[in-house]
């Protein structure tokens, strides 16, 4: 988004900017840097000086034609002069960059050569140099709108962009967004140039502190050939730098507990469980309470003049407040403490005009700790102390070196590496391994209980976790750009490596916990295939109440290695039409446990980037632009834990005639052994056999047509048509039956180990397995065999929107973006059951679960609108506000198998059917989501500006919309869950935050 008010140019100087583009295009690798560009009326040997407020300076040759592009120059204010036989004739001064962008610079020099003309910046309402589609958001424009601090909030201004509907979150806890209905962990971070993505799941990345933000660039579609492993959408932070003068200023924000709404209590919707424990109430929301205080600081400036620069800034944000849990919990009510210290710190070296050195340290952690007491929730009361909770540190520490050459004035040259550890530590407080967790107690038979509450224990915690568990993160980016005449060329290599250090988790307690459950039909057997039978086959079984012994252990340590390497080019085609023309190979390869390559994606993955920009009128008034482009999405670390490692994870099915007095079931008697419908018994699979042979990488195809234009000089507004097709997914499919089966009828001798085998879902695929005698054999199975759908996820949308640069007073946009996301595949996740196995999702096991699987899929919003802007009444005083209407996303319904309300694969209530009838996701809609944030800032002169006293309000009117309902209708079948369509997540209620901030 481009917030200046310009002026347009005059009819004489039309002829001068219908030949700018000639040489206007920029070259931005990484996207931390932008571009000035620029026509010279009548030049004669002239050349350009282009200084920063960091002392950086480059002369740049104006050539025959009057053009002039100085590339590659890291963000910041610039003077850029006009020399003429070695004088200054013409200046135009503080011109600030944009990231990604190309500025124009252009020079209509006098007669009297010997008088300087000084004028202000002169760029072009809408950027002729971009076939993406972007927003951008200034550090100015962070500091005057009332968004919640983080980098998602910011990429939610972006059209298109929506709120997750999993309720997903990133490394320190914040809520992660959907790009153009992709999946919540199919989108990319960046940070200063570094990938900063979270590689385990991708769901979300490490992001700078709140304050320490120059930039931040959200890429929704169209992006270049340099960027790749996201099909989603881009969020790329440009961090501040020190200048020539010293600057050093201090913050502290309060979200005060007594202007914080009660949240909406949720309540039992489909009957009440077996022994409810509160009547009707599931969790009281309502007496949820928490404040917060936040404190930052920033110091920068030069270290040398001219020469070497420091930016450090620092923020430490304590939340306190007390939690209830859902009547059903081992943690009822919980005091908590969460700290997130972040820091930030930046060295600029100029070693010469020519070579400069950047050096970026960033750190962003969440930290929490707590106690947990026991509660009655029938008269709303808090109970004894039972233990303190987990302690937890997750986010982490990133360290890059970027080193930038102007080799020549046509040649730039960059080297980046980084490296990021992410902690993912939790430790149970005060933890009692003698004692067995208990789950589900409501379900308990009322009999065993004699008029009394459920029982449990003060066993919290279900799983354990290695204290070692961490991922880690390299990445090295080489990047070489040549302007050649109208051509502006470009190639590089990125390279990244990943771990996922003691990942998984293991059963607490004994090694396994307790489920109860029951039935209303106890003579029907619970799942055949299995062999679990009926309950009333069994002692103790004809009342339907049976438990559920659970085993799981899955903890490893795999890594994975990422190549890619990309050319492009910028082809200015004439006055008025810019090619983009880039082409991106990338590789993938994936280790398991041992440290072998279970998947191996080496062979050529062309992604083409083709782009182009027509600035119809030739004055920047009225650009057309399309782009096509292919998309790459690496597999992220998590199915070499599960498909690809030896973990354990087994159901064994019991009747029983008590409950003990730590909740646990006792005169036990089994119904079945030990099972897992994805045959998870602890074996590492061969690594030859993991993945279907010749697996290819998951890829989207994606279209762009739109246009920007200028309706005067204090209007714009444009339309955009995307369309997004999804190609090519990884899942995992666990019918290993099936495959046996193919394999006896080719003459094969097979009994697999395997749990599930990653395939390309919704066509061929080719299996290898390992007979009696040792041999591999290939066993081919249909897409019709496999008993699936074709693969199918597409996106289309139209997008308006109507905007007023800042001209001094006041800012506004307002789109309007009218979308459909539908298929039989969400992408790597399924935000409706809130699953985080990113691309081992529960799609694609069995052909039973994608059965009417066709329709809206979860980050589907058919309509958005978005409209946010400031308005500086005086000098002191300055109001904002931010608008969000979204129209729901799809309520699922999830049941038991068929007419017959069975259970063939042994995943209980998780087939798209819903009391016997089909219901593909899409049948139900949830309300809309609606949200007003306001903000009032004032700066007393007094202060000198300097001072900033600021009230935000956010969800001024309190809607808590639903935002995921809990979607199973069944417990078992034919017995209704009592929770079907309640709140899973819910808006945040109103809140308040007051800041006060000093600048100097």
């Amino acid at each position: 988004m481009n917030r200046s008010r310009l002026p347009r140019p005059r009819i004489g100087a039309l002829a001068v900017a219908t030949l700018l583009a000639l040489h206007a295009v920029p070259v931005l690798a990484q996207s931390t840097t932008g571009s000035i560009f620029g026509q010279v009326a009548d030049a004669r040997g002239d050349s350009v000086l282009i200084k920063s407020s960091t002392g950086i300076s480059r002369t740049v040759a104006v050539d025959s034609h009057g053009h002039y592009n100085a590339s590659e120059l890291p963000l910041g204010t610039y003077a850029v002069s006009l020399l003429r036989g070695g004088n200054v004739v013409d200046t135009r001064n503080a011109i600030s960059l944009r990231v990604g962008a190309g500025t124009e610079v252009s020079f209509e020099v006098a007669r009297n050569l010997g008088a300087v003309n000084v004028t202000a910046n002169a760029t072009p309402a809408i950027d002729v140099t971009t076939v993406d589609s972007r927003t951008v958001i200034t550090s100015q424009e962070l500091a005057r709108l009332p968004l919640a601090r983080s980098a998602e909030a910011i990429a939610l201004l972006a059209p298109g962009v929506a709120d997750n509907s999993g309720g997903y979150t990133g490394p320190t806890g914040q809520s992660l967004a959907s790009f153009g209905g992709s999946a919540a962990s199919e989108n990319a971070y960046y940070i200063n140039g570094f990938n900063t993505t979270e590689p385990q799941r991708g769901l979300g990345g490490l992001t700078l502190p709140y304050g320490a933000i120059e930039q931040q660039e959200i890429y929704t579609g169209g992006y270049s050939a340099q960027y790749g492993r996201s099909d989603g959408g881009v969020i790329n932070m440009v961090g501040k730098r020190g200048t020539n003068e010293w600057h050093f200023g201090a913050q502290v924000l309060w979200e005060p507990e007594f202007a914080q709404a009660n949240g909406t209590n949720t309540y039992y919707t489909n009957g009440l469980p077996a022994s409810p424990i509160a009547g009707k109430l599931y969790d009281p929301n309502s007496r949820d309470r928490q404040w917060t205080t936040t404190y930052d600081a920033y110091l920068g400036g030069p270290l040398i003049q001219d020469k070497l620069f420091l930016f450090l800034a620092v923020e430490a944000s304590k939340q306190e407040g007390n939690t209830l849990n859902n009547v059903t919990s081992a943690s009822p009510y919980v005091n908590y403490r969460y700290n997130q210290p972040k820091w930030y710190a930046k060295l600029d070296w100029n070693i010469t005009d020519s070579n400069i050195l950047e050096v970026t340290a960033a750190s962003n952690k969440d930290e929490t700790s707590g106690t947990i007491y026991g509660y009655d929730y029938n008269t709303l009361t808090r109970g004894n102390f039972i233990n303190d909770a987990d302690n937890t540190k997750t986010g982490g520490n990133l360290y890059t070196a970027k080193f930038t050459s102007y080799v020549t004035d046509n040649l730039t040259f960059s080297a980046l590496y980084g490296e990021m550890n992410l902690a993912n530590y939790d430790v149970p407080g005060n933890y009692d391994g003698d004692l067995t967790y208990v789950a589900n107690a409501q379900n308990q038979n009322p009999a065993y209980l004699n008029g009394a509450s459920p029982i449990g224990n003060s066993q919290i915690t279900s799983s354990l976790y290695n204290p070692n568990r961490h991922d880690t993160t390299n990445n090295l980016r080489i990047d070489l750009s040549w302007q050649l005449g109208t051509h502006t060329l470009s190639a590089g290599i990125d390279n990244q490596n990943s771990r996922a250090i003691d990942q998984g988790s293991q059963t607490s307690g004994p090694g396994y916990y307790w489920d109860y459950a029951y039935t209303t039909t106890p003579t029907v057997a619970l799942i055949p295939n299995l062999g679990v039978g009926a309950p009333a086959s069994y002692p103790n079984g004809a009342s339907g109440y049976y438990a559920i012994k659970y085993v799981d252990s899955s903890i490893a340590s795999v890594r994975s290695a990422q190549r890619a390497q990309y050319v492009e080019d910028k082809w200015q085609l004439n006055d008025r039409l810019l090619l983009s023309l880039g082409l991106r190979n990338d590789q993938f390869t994936d280790y398991n446990a041992d440290g072998q390559p279970y998947i191996r994606q080496h062979s050529a993955q062309w992604a083409p980037r083709l782009g182009f920009s027509w600035d119809v009128n030739g004055d920047a008034s009225f650009k057309v632009y399309g782009n096509a482009g292919r998309y790459y999405l690496g597999l992220p670390l998590n199915p070499a834990l599960n498909a690809a490692g030896a973990y354990v994870a087994t159901q064994q099915y019991f009747t029983y005639g008590g409950i003990a007095a730590d909740g646990t079931p006792t005169n036990l008697t089994a119904f079945s052994n030990p099972v897992s419908p994805n045959n998870t018994y602890g074996v590492l699979p061969d690594p030859k056999t993991v993945t279907a042979q010749n697996i290819k990488a998951e890829y989207q195809d994606e279209f762009i047509l739109g246009f920007d234009k200028a309706l005067d000089a204090s209007w714009t507004y444009g339309a955009k048509l995307t369309r997004r097709v999804l190609r090519n997914g990884i899942d995992d499919y666990c019918d290993v039956s099936t495959i046996e089966t193919k394999a006896a009828a080719l003459g094969y001798d097979v009994d697999a180990t395997n749990s599930c085998y990653l395939i390309n879902p919704g066509r061929a695929n080719t299996f290898t397995v390992v007979d009696t005698g040792g041999a591999y054999r290939s066993v081919t199975l249909s897409n019709a065999e496999m008993g699936f759908p074709p693969l199918k996820r597409q996106y289309y949308a139209l997008e308006t929107f109507l905007e007023h640069p800042f001209d001094g007073h006041w800012y506004g946009k307002i789109d309007y973006v009218f979308s459909r996301s539908y298929g039989d595949t969400e992408g790597q996740l399924r935000s409706d059951i809130q699953q985080t196995a990113a691309s081992t999702s529960i799609d694609w096991d069995f052909p039973e679960l994608m059965s009417y699987s066709n329709g809206a899929q979860s980050n589907d919003h058919t309509h958005q609108i978005k409209l946010f802007g400031y308005y500086q009444f005086t000098p002191e005083w300055l109001v904002s506000g931010n608008v969000s209407l979204v129209s729901g996303n799809p309520r699922n319904c999830l049941g038991f198998y068929g007419p017959n309300q069975t259970d063939p694969d042994g995943y209980g209530s998780y087939y798209h059917w819903c009391g016997g009838q089909p219901s593909p996701p899409g049948t139900h809609r949830l309300p809309w989501n609606k949200q007003v944030d306001v903000g009032v800032t004032y700066r007393p002169a007094f202060a000198g500006h300097r001072l900033g006293l600021s009230l935000n309000v956010f969800n001024l009117f309190n809607s808590q919309a639903i935002l995921n309902a809990y979607p199973y209708y069944q417990i078992s079948p034919n017995t209704p869950d009592p929770l079907y369509g309640s709140a899973v997540v819910r808006q945040q209620p109103r809140y308040a935050r007051l800041s006060a901030t000093y600048d100097f």
